[in-house]
């Protein structure tokens, strides 16, 4: 149950990331020059107020030694390629153990 879930998570993530691929593709296109849309700009366009709010709660919870470098950079990257890692990690979690082979060595 918990495997299916990871690889509903993981399938969710792919999509959004290869959304995001074609919207900076698109803008790749038409700008002709290479566009690459950060995750902080994309989430600002998408859904301001969440944003907002979870920069407050992360500046109250976090210490700002953690919050400045690493949330910083992990926003400043492209969207596709934080949610095309998110996609990887959680296909890695929900992945099925391999079955025992019939021609195994026996102990």
């Amino acid at each position: 149950m918990i495997r299916a879930f990871f690889r509903l998570l993981s399938i969710i993530a792919l999509s959004v990331a290869v959304i995001m691929a074609v919207v900076d593709a698109t803008r790749s296109i038409a700008a002709e020059s290479l566009v690459l849309t950060p995750l902080i700009s994309s989430w600002r366009d998408v859904a301001p107020s969440l944003l907002e709010g979870l920069q407050l709660s992360m500046q109250q919870s976090l210490p700002p030694f953690l919050l400045d470098p690493v949330v910083t950079t992990i926003l400043a990257q492209p969207g596709f390629v934080i949610f095309a890692v998110l996609a990887l990690l959680f296909a890695m979690i929900g992945k099925r153990p391999a079955a025992p082979s019939r021609f195994a060595v026996g102990r």
